[in-house]
């Protein structure tokens, strides 16, 4: 009965405001028509989203306006998979795709110009995502390469920052099991809490480390066993309990393997009573209500116990999120709302 509540409210919100709604989610106009992946949310009324075609848009209105931003020197044909701002002047935007198509510009006058600060030199490398530990410290991390002067032992590419983007310089870089990849689905295979670092594989594994060079890997139970499926993002709330989610893209209606919870650091993973509804792209946890938010290609579901169980918000289309942002194809940007009350105990929890 909440939930019909909650649904009525927003049918009765997106007539009274005029405003197009998929669930909680309002739907925004980015003036933009290319696939989204990058969105990256600083506060304060400051969002930056990036994708397809050298797509940039940045909005320093909580999303009233959004800027089309110049497209970065010979980046119209490039794939801007992840965007990482300071403010509302500077950001780096990284682009993933094979060889040379792998490449890192800054821009410190909001969006006006951007400078090219790094093209991946392996012509058989891909960089999936992007992440910053703080303004100075950060990572790009990429598919597996052959190791330095060993063509034969191949390795995960990490390259790591100390000066805020500006020079970059290899890490020790874990290794991968045969056939493992990375997912560059919405710039969150990685992520960073109290010091701790977590990165998810396409083998359903979770590796983790403190200082880059040491690196302990746990199993999950997410789909795994081909190219299309294992982890495409992760989320902590601290340094304990997070939440994993995937399953395979090219099943996005297959719910089995979509999530897994941790309340150890990531030591050991367990696969949810209740999962998502679906293939899951991107995950976060949402501090003012307390609650995890996924999303997918066939919608988002929202847990309030920490990864256990799951409950149905919308069945739209999106690629990644930074709350309260979701991204996805055809330019669609979405902002979320109020969320349903949590579902009663004995009654069903999803869709």
């Amino acid at each position: 009965m909440r939930i019909l509540k909650f649904l009525a409210s927003v049918c009765l919100l997106a007539v009274m405001t005029g405003a197009a709604r998929s669930g909680p989610w309002e739907l925004e106009e980015s003036v933009s028509t290319a696939g989204l992946r990058g969105i990256h949310s600083l506060g304060n009324g400051i969002v930056w989203a990036s994708g397809a075609g050298g797509t940039v848009r940045r909005s320093e209105d909580t999303g009233y306006l959004w800027q089309t931003c110049t497209i970065p020197p010979d980046a119209n044909k490039l794939d801007f998979r992840s965007i990482w701002a300071w403010d509302e002047k500077n950001a780096l935007a990284l682009s993933s795709g094979p060889g040379d198509q792998s490449r890192l510009y800054r821009t410190t006058d909001g969006c006006s110009s951007w400078k090219l600060l790094l093209t991946n030199p392996d012509s058989g490398g891909f960089w999936d995502g992007l992440l910053f530990l703080d303004q100075r410290h950060g990572v790009i991390y990429g598919d597996p390469s052959p190791a330095p002067g060993r063509t034969n032992h191949m390795r995960f590419s990490l390259l790591v920052t100390d000066d805020g983007g500006e020079t970059w310089a290899p890490a020790a870089d874990p290794e991968p099991l045969p056939g493992e990849s990375i997912f560059a689905a919405s710039n969150s295979a990685m992520t960073a809490n109290g010091g701790e670092i977590w990165l998810g594989t396409s083998k359903a594994r979770v590796l983790r480390t403190r200082n880059l060079t040491d690196w302990q890997s746990a199993q999950t139970p997410l789909a795994s066993g081909n190219d299309s499926s294992g982890v495409f993002s992760l989320a902590f709330r601290d340094q304990k309990h997070g939440v994993a989610v995937g399953g395979d893209y090219r099943k996005p209606k297959e719910a089995t393997g979509t999530a897994a919870y941790t309340s150890d650091g990531g030591k050991h993973w367990s696969a949810p009573r209740k999962p998502p509804h679906g293939y899951r792209s991107a995950v976060a946890w949402d501090e003012k209500d307390r609650a995890w938010v996924t999303v997918g290609t066939n919608g988002s579901d929202v847990s309030y116990d920490d990864g256990a169980t799951w409950q149905w918000l919308d069945s739209g289309n999106w690629n990644a999120l930074s709350l309260p942002w979701a991204v996805g194809p055809n330019g669609q940007i979405g902002k979320l709302g109020m969320l349903p009350a949590p579902a009663a105990a004995g009654t069903a929890a999803s869709r």
